[in-house]
This record gives C-alpha cells, structure tokens and sequence, in this order.
C-alpha cells in the first residue's frame, strides 16, 4: 500500500506495479485476513487496507444530515448484502402517491441547503480526519445522490420510470437534484481534498433505462457543470456508476471526468483502448460472480486478461469491478489477492 504510489497513479504517473483498490463487505474474509472482527472493531477495516496494499478508498460523502431526516424519501427495502442478512429490509414504502407529486417536487425546496460555511468545515474535517486515520491510501471525498441516484432515493424505482416518460417535466425535476448537487460539490471544491469521487447509477445491468437521447440532453452536460467547479479548483474527478454505461463512456470524458469507475459489464477493452493513456481506470475483468462461483483457474483468467491490458495504462487500479460481497468464499478471494500481487508488477 502507498499513498504516493495512488496519488501517482491518480496523476497518470506509472509506479512499479498497478495501483490496488477494492470495495470489500466480506466480513469472513476480514476476519480471515487480519484476525479482528469488523462489526467489533473498526481497526479490522484498516488493517484488511493494508495487508491487502489498497492504494485508494473508495470514499463519498452526501454531507451532515441525511436526507429522511429532511425530507421525503422511499424506502424500496433491502436485499441480504452483509454478513447474516443484518442489513436485510422488507419494508417497502413510498411517500408519493401519483407521478404529479413527482412532477411538482424540487430537491432544494425539499431538502434544503445548510450554510456554505458551515458545509465547507464538516468537509474539511471529515478529509483530514479520513487521511488522518489511513495514512497509507489516498482518502478522497465525493458525493453518491448525484443526479439519478438522487432521484432513485426520494421516489423509488416505479415512479421514477413513470415520471421519465415525460422529457421536460422530468428533466425540471432533475434539474432540482442537480441544483442540490452543486451546493455540495461547490462546498468540496473549497476544501485542500486532492481527489473527488462523483457517484451516480445513472444506468442499470443492460445500459440506458431512459433513451440515450435524454441523457446527453439532461443528465451528462449538468454533470459536467458540476465537475467543472471541482477542476476549477484544481480536483481530479473520478466517475462512478454500476452498471454499463459504455455508450456514454466518450460522453463522460468529454464532460470532464478524470477517472472512470465500472463494473465489468462496462466494456474494459473499450475504456483502454480510448483512454488507457489518459485517464485513470479504476476497474478489472474480475467479476464478484466469478470469485463466487467459479474455479481458481476461472479466476486467473479473468486476472490475466485484465492485466494483458491494464500494464500499459500509467493510472490503472485494479478492482474487482462490482466488488467482493460477503457471499464470496474466503478461499477464492484469498486466491484472487495472492495471485494478483504475484504478478500486478509493471
């Protein structure tokens, strides 16, 4: 693990192996690794950091209060991700009642906006606390409700494919999340954080949900109003979205994007060859379903194939794409990590 190794490779300046990151839920194998329990002790998370040498955390931040405590969101419940089912949900709820309530919504108004002041130190603090207490990876801050995450929030799934079937009025109703937005990507921009983290699931596991047409009309040019205050101020800003959006990958770069986050449904050949020399790539061919169920030979491959393309990218991490979920046998993804250490070296 090195912090410069990530700062370097966030700047596009090879180190002697590939830069390293994972976002890991898998309690057992943290155990495994570290020998501290991580619903028991916080130290279990940073010390799993650094035996398994991340250079970079997967870090954002939609600020102070959250927004059931301020305003009307859904609650679409949850399915088992963590360990035992602890984070499993039924219930299911949903304060609009028709697509007009949607229509008639603006996030400001809802949510509201907390003084810039007082937004830039919360900000300030949780960067240099957050460095502070991982000094060996680069901690970035970043926001996660973006625009269409922001949405998928407040009015869940249905209404908001029912509200996407009317371009202008919808576009208005994202136009106030995007103004939400701003206010806290502005308060970012103020602080000494060098790297920030732009989260949004704007598309789902086969691309677009909404025509292609509408988002380069009403998401992707509000994206890059949004980064341009971050780059003003001298930001590297990474994009992050599950899914695939290789259909907007060119899109994304020419709104601003530094760095481009994806599972690998998003076409990795695409992404290097394009932009391999230009961008940051924080990504593999390693797929969470394959250390789940497949075989240590399956999973070299996937290894391998990353890397025949990853070593001549100068800001390439390596992820497991769509992350290492605690359904994942220890076994497998301590296989994953000892060969790819073996052979991640430029």
């Amino acid at each position: 693990m090195s912090y410069e190794l990530g700062m370097n490779t966030l700047k596009l300046i090879p180190g002697e192996r590939l830069g390293h990151t994972e976002y890991c839920s898998n309690y057992a194998l943290i155990r495994a690794v570290t020998g501290l329990d991580p619903k028991e002790n916080p130290e279990a998370f940073r010390k799993f950091h650094d035996i398994w040498e991340y250079d970079f955390l997967w870090v954002s931040n939609d600020g102070p209060v959250d927004w059931s405590k301020r305003g009307r969101v859904t609650d679409m419940g949850h399915a088992e991700f963590l360990e035992g089912g602890i984070d499993r949900r039924d219930t299911v709820v949903c304060p609009f009642k028709s697509v007009e309530e949607v229509y008639e919504f603006d996030a400001v108004e809802e949510y509201g906006l907390p003084p810039m002041d007082e937004l830039v130190e919360y900000y300030e603090n949780a960067y240099q606390n957050g460095q502070r207490a991982n000094p060996n990876q680069v901690h970035p801050l970043g926001y996660y409700k973006t625009i269409v995450s922001g949405a998928i929030q407040a009015f869940g799934w249905d209404m908001l494919l029912q509200a996407a079937a009317d371009w202008d009025r919808f576009e208005k109703v994202l136009d106030s999340f995007f103004r939400l937005s701003m206010h806290y990507f502005q308060a970012q921009a103020k602080t000494s954080v060098p790297v920030f983290l732009c989260h949004d699931d704007f598309v789902w596991t086969q691309g677009a949900f909404m025509h292609p047409d509408f988002y380069r009309r009403a998401i992707i040019p509000r994206y890059k109003k949004l980064w341009s205050v971050l780059k003003e101020a001298g930001k590297i800003v990474l994009f992050c979205s599950d899914g695939d959006f290789t259909e907007f990958v060119d899109d994304i770069v020419d709104a601003g994007a530094d760095g481009l986050i994806f599972e690998p449904l998003t076409d990795l050949e695409y992404v290097v060859e394009r932009y391999g020399k230009t961008k940051c790539i924080i990504s593999s061919k390693i797929d969470c379903r394959t250390l789940t169920f497949g075989t240590p030979e399956q999973i070299r491959h996937e290894i391998d194939e990353t890397l025949a393309l990853a070593k001549d990218c100068p800001g390439f991490f390596f992820a497991v794409g769509n992350h290492i979920p605690s359904n994942v046998p220890v076994d497998n993804a301590l296989y994953y990590f000892d060969y790819l250490s073996k052979n991640w070296w430029r």
